[in-house]
């Protein structure tokens, strides 16, 4: 593997164990596949995570945007009314 970096790290003895296990199973050719992968899996869920905040950033900013809050009960109120106006059907509680 061309340009590769050497490093070392510190693992618990259970997690060095379960990479050992990998490797001996033949699941991975080498500890060093194994970290590779584990390092994949960890950048996926940190682009994954940060998409997920700037998505909840868009959707706070949307809320804000959309003006004052209303109470729950009004606010199903004024959508039932406009969904019976929508169905042709008079509001009923």
């Amino acid at each position: 593997m061309a340009n590769v970096e050497k490093v070392s790290v510190a693992l618990t003895p259970e997690m060095a164990t379960m990479m050992r296990q990998a490797v001996e199973a033949g699941e991975y050719a080498s500890a060093s596949e194994v970290m590779r992968e584990a390092l994949r899996e960890w950048k996926l869920r940190r682009t994954e995570r940060q998409r997920a905040l700037d998505e909840l950033g868009r959707l706070w900013d949307e809320g804000v945007a959309s003006g004052p809050p209303v109470a729950r009960d009004e606010a199903f109120i004024r959508i039932k009314s406009e969904l019976d106006a929508k169905l042709g059907k008079h509001a009923t509680r």
